[in-house]
């Protein structure tokens, strides 16, 4: 076969075009640090490169997802701690107003500074972060505890009907009661201690009287008679002042008790709320305002104020167990942590693998290319003789 100026003149265009467009590709491999650019160049590489970034992109979402369940645990933790002080301190200067030297005056003003501190606890259940309130479930829009007045209603609104029976609790004791029935006869609403309703055990119609422990309120409010059990297990009733019951709404505190899950693994999700009705409750309140008013009446001595620190006792030691609940949540977020960070460098690491260049070579390539491009064109110099029309011009 004859070759030609002309087609030697071509071979060689072609091997130049094509020494160039290696210069490119790796030119542009150093400049982007990536193997491709388009996904025509390596469809396997981009393939798996959409794979690994969604990974990347997922354990980089689960790590914002860490911050903002600390920013919930951390401030409930925070509120929780505040409170239970209050109520150190509430149980504190109860102590001191215990001891008989007291004189009615100086008991009324330590009852003014519980109120103080029990508004402080109303303020506490309607913490915000960032704008949602921590205390109530998933509504995190509405406050739990609307309006405070509401955890204590007079006795008299009760009696004529103004709130219904059944809609309010009333707090004796430590305890919660609800309305379960109206005597027919007499129309003495009957309480229950809540913690005994739906129990089989003690509803059962024939062995009500026996069982349960009940408050029960005369027709027209001047008598409230408590039925329960002594330590040995003897059924005692006696008669309640007015003053050392608390009649307050039944939602006076939210009973939303939804619970805010956030994802910090894959199908591994974290509670990151309490329920309110387990800390701010009605019956916390109920049993401040009735240490309020024991500190404000006259005749309650010394000894009998010690029930009521027994029951302050009783709410701190609830405190504390929801602190520790909060504990072993932010124990086991700060392992996912740990499991988060590591899945977050196997990630990137395949990621990288997958596209990023070994810049060395690159760089090793790059030189080479270079030597070989300058060598092509120095021999298509020599191998392109000038031609019969190079002589005419």
């Amino acid at each position: 076969m004859r070759v030609t100026q002309t087609m030697i003149s071509q071979n060689s265009l072609r091997s130049i075009n094509q020494s160039y467009s290696q210069l490119s590709r790796l030119f542009e491999q150093m400049s982007t640090q990536k193997k491709i650019t388009r996904a025509s160049q390596d469809p396997v590489v981009a393939m798996k490169g959409m794979l690994y970034r969604t990974q990347v992109h997922e354990v980089e979402q689960f790590k914002r997802n860490l911050s903002e369940v600390y920013n919930w645990m951390d401030s409930t933790d925070s509120a929780l701690d505040e409170a239970t002080e209050a109520l150190k301190r509430i149980r504190e200067i109860a102590t001191q107003a215990a001891n008989d030297s007291y004189d009615a005056s100086e008991r009324a003003n330590i009852a003014k500074e519980v109120k103080q501190l029990r508004e402080h606890l109303e303020s506490i259940a309607n913490t915000q972060v960032g704008n949602k309130y921590i205390f109530n479930g998933t509504n995190t829009t509405a406050p739990p505890l609307i309006d405070s007045s509401s955890i204590n209603r007079p006795i008299s609104e009760l009696i004529s009907g103004e709130v219904e029976a059944s809609n309010v609790q009333i707090v004796h004791g430590g305890r919660v009661f609800e309305l379960v029935s109206e005597d027919a006869a007499t129309g003495d609403l009957i309480f229950q201690d809540v913690r005994q309703i739906g129990n089989p055990s003690v509803d059962d119609e024939d062995d009500f009287a026996e069982r349960a422990i009940t408050l029960t309120l005369s027709s027209d409010g001047e008598n409230i008679t408590y039925s329960g059990f002594e330590e040995d297990g003897s059924r005692r009733t006696i008669d309640v002042r007015e003053n050392d019951i608390v009649i307050a709404d039944k939602n006076a505190i939210s009973a939303n008790s939804q619970p805010i899950e956030i994802e910090l693994l894959n199908g591994v999700k974290i509670q990151v709320n309490l329920d309110p009705q387990d800390i701010f409750n009605n019956a916390l309140f109920g049993d401040i305002i009735r240490l309020e008013q024991a500190l404000e009446d006259g005749a309650v001595t010394g000894e009998e104020l010690k029930k009521y620190i027994d029951e302050i006792y009783n709410h701190i030691d609830h405190f504390v167990t929801q602190r520790a609940e909060i504990g072993a949540r932010t124990n086991r977020v700060e392992m996912m942590e740990n499991r988060i960070m590591q899945q977050e460098v196997t990630a990137k690491k395949i990621m990288s693998d997958n596209e990023d260049v070994d810049m060395e070579k690159v760089i090793i390539d790059l030189v080479t290319q270079e030597s070989i491009h300058t060598a092509a064109l120095a021999a298509g110099a020599r191998i392109m003789q000038p031609s019969l029309l190079d002589f005419l011009r």
